[in-house]
């Protein structure tokens, strides 16, 4: 870490995942061009990018809100869920695309301004609706698409770190998580203008699949999850639950486990089992999936450290995570689900005398060195 922020170098793999995404993504357009123009030779080149910005936005939507249930039912996809801010503002890009053709094609050759007749084109289309239940077609769907886009705008635009430290953890999470209601209208928006327009049930048989495999996949993965807090509340003893077997975890490494419902991490560092919070105080980083550095818990995310015993950042930074009392009985790793008071220095648990001799002698490929591991500032990178 060090006393000024910097902005993380693009490395390789983040250039690969950049590359295979916008690869996807072109892909995709590729495939709608191609396809309506075999279906529908004579389609006008505005409407052609309509189409397929607006198809493949709405795909690339349904995998970004796939990716979050999908990361807690395999953890093999965990590094689409680090990653997924990029899908994100490709998405974004995509639906802008098709935003400005659209407005530029419909509303700028009037008499009006083209952001005045987004909202006003309708009107009489409205009336229709309040005069009877079956016009509930003509319902204007422009502004659906439009509330959605403002969304997507913000969330786009504070996708940086920088948001995230400036305007609080908190107000940033929930800000985000309005984009599920910017699916619900983007959602209104296309079933909509598709009935307005078109007469083939492909297209929105394709919509109503697409919902109901997101609705799916968040209701497995929130199954799997209250089981698995189910049975280890039922095994909880004085306060403390089993998290793991100590085979589980090797040296100088993490895991994520449950407990009481709430996500820790446990760590096996010098011989010793630690617990702490598994949440990063950076941007909410899964510690369990990083490693012990030279003393130091660093997350995967951002290099962020913490120092296992009191879950302190080393000085001159002052961040805290919370830390847990961790057991070890029969070869089984028990954390106390309440955390302790912050700054708590914890000793840590000894598995058996065999692992704590092991645990006394330092490992050079720990530190890189054969004396005790200090905890020197690291550099600190956002990105």
């Amino acid at each position: 870490m060090s006393l000024v922020y910097r902005a993380i170098d693009w490395n390789r793999q983040k250039r690969v995942y950049d590359l295979i995404a916008w690869g996807i993504a072109g892909a995709g357009l590729a495939t709608w061009v191609v396809t309506t123009l075999v279906r529908h030779p004579n389609v006008t080149a505005e409407t052609l990018v309509i189409r397929a910005s607006a198809w493949s936005a709405i795909t690339l939507l349904h995998v970004i809100l796939a990716i979050g249930p999908l990361a807690r039912l395999d953890a093999r996809f965990l590094p689409l869920l680090y990653n997924r801010r990029h899908l994100g503002v490709t998405m974004f890009v995509l639906a802008l695309v098709h935003a400005v053709v659209a407005t530029f094609q419909f509303h700028a050759l009037g008499d009006e301004s083209p952001l005045v007749s987004l909202w006003t084109a309708y009107g009489s289309d409205a009336a229709l609706w309040r005069q009877a239940v079956e016009d509930w077609v003509h319902v204007p769907f422009e502004p659906f698409g439009v509330v959605a886009l403002i969304i997507l705008l913000f969330m786009a635009a504070t996708s940086h770190d920088f948001w995230l430290r400036h305007l609080g953890a908190v107000f940033w999470k929930s800000l985000h998580l309005c984009v599920y209601l910017a699916y619900g209208l983007v959602l209104a928006h296309v079933a909509l203008g598709y009935l307005q327009s078109e007469r083939g049930i492909a297209p929105a048989a394709a919509l109503g699949a697409g919902f109901i495999g997101l609705a799916t996949l968040h209701g497995l993965a929130a199954r799997q999850e209250r089981r698995v807090d189910r049975e280890i509340h039922a095994l909880e003893q004085d306060g403390y639950v089993p998290v793991c077997r100590v085979d589980g975890v090797i040296e100088g490494r993490g895991r994520v486990v449950v407990a009481a419902g709430r996500r820790l991490a446990v760590w096996l560092h010098h011989g010793r089992w630690f617990a702490t919070s598994n949440v990063c105080r950076h941007q909410g980083g899964p510690l369990g999936e990083g490693r012990i550095i030279d003393g130091c818990i660093t997350c995967p995310w951002h290099g962020w450290n913490y120092q296992p015993e009191d879950g302190c950042s080393p000085p001159p930074f002052q961040e805290i995570i919370e830390t847990h009392e961790v057991r070890v009985e029969a070869a089984q790793v028990w954390v106390r689900s309440l955390p302790s008071p912050l700054r708590t220095r914890q000793s840590g648990a000894l598995a058996d005398a065999a692992e704590a001799a092991a645990g006394s002698k330092p490992r050079v490929d720990d530190c890189g060195r054969g004396g005790a591991c200090p905890s020197p500032p690291r550099e600190r990178a956002d990105s």
